[in-house]
């Protein structure tokens, strides 16, 4: 392979995705900070080492860059796996020259809104969005354990419909070893995840609970069913054509195919409160109750643990 690839966003995640592809033959450069990018651009002992539900993988990246103005250009594949708090400024840094002619931007992102950032850089119709529901975390400077897979990761256009460039990219990271599929529905998918992050996520950051411990308390799934029931409400007032016909269909789903996988993962947003960080809250809950408004819709669940959260976020 010669596909010239920019993981944006060295955090679990991008990290995962970048020591795969490098690994598969790709030419890597990954886009990072702190002392995790530092062990990566090591130049004796450096590079990426992935553990864990995936098995081991060790690969070394072309080149790893602290400042998104020195970040090549022509890439054929732009993969942005930064905080969604982070978007907006960080492809306004890149700039749309450091995609190739035919090059696309991905969204690796958690929440709504990310792909609409990427699209006024990098132009609609080269900007996808893919649902990812594996997780990871770096256990040290350079390595980064997988530690659960729900559901294969999908790609798609925003506007539905087959996509060649989604077909392409998930036929790649497919055979690099990330399970992808290309989809014609990714928004519905997109709000499958706001589903299960918005349940999960925001209890789990706060009681410092893993998601199985959140499933096995009576009342706190009632929270999480609260929850799921009023973004529901709202992705079917966006008239987003949803896979499940009503809401206790997503939570049969949700309580019976993506929990049991996941039940000893500790969420991205639990370790961000624990380390004094931001947090992806307003992509989530934020959104659910931004467009819940919009609807009149009541979505006072959400907006309590979007409050809730925000309270004990880090400064962004």
């Amino acid at each position: 392979m010669n596909e010239r690839v920019l993981v944006a966003g060295c955090g679990a995640i991008g990290s995962v995705v970048a020591c795969l592809l490098a690994e598969a033959g790709l030419e890597v450069d990954v886009l990072g900070r702190g002392e995790h990018l530092r062990a990566i651009a090591r130049p004796v002992v450096g590079g990426i080492e992935v553990d864990g539900i995936w098995g081991r993988h060790r690969a070394v990246p072309k080149n790893a860059f602290d400042d998104p103005g020195a970040a090549g250009f022509g890439y054929d594949c732009v993969l942005v796996a930064c905080k969604s708090f982070q978007t907006e400024a960080l492809v306004s840094a890149l700039g749309p020259g450091r995609l190739a002619r035919h090059g696309h931007a991905i969204s690796l992102q958690n929440g709504l809104g990310n792909v609409e950032r990427l699209a006024a850089v990098f132009g609609a119709e080269r900007s996808l969005a893919a649902r990812v529901i594996f997780g990871g975390e770096i256990t040290q400077p350079g390595r980064v354990r997988v530690t659960v897979e729900a559901e294969p990761l999908l790609i798609g256009h925003p506007s539905g419909g087959r996509d060649p460039g989604a077909e392409r990219w998930a036929a790649v990271l497919d055979a690099a070893g990330v399970s992808c599929h290309a989809t014609e529905d990714i928004v519905a998918a997109m709000w499958g995840k706001v589903f299960y992050n918005a349940a999960l996520n925001p209890l789990g950051a706060l009681l410092g609970f893993n998601y199985g411990r959140l499933a096995e308390d009576e009342q706190l799934r009632r929270v999480m069913d609260r929850v799921i029931d009023e973004a529901y409400a709202v992705a079917r007032a966006e008239q987003v054509l949803l896979r499940w016909q009503s809401a206790a269909e997503y939570r049969g789903h949700f309580y019976g195919k993506l929990l049991p996988p996941t039940v000893e993962h500790r969420s991205s947003m639990l370790q961000d409160l624990e380390r004094g960080r931001p947090t992806e809250i307003d992509a989530i809950c934020g959104e659910v109750v931004r467009r819940g408004d919009v609807h009149g819709i009541d979505v006072s669940a959400n907006r309590v643990l979007l409050a809730l959260v925000k309270a004990r976020s880090g400064p962004a």
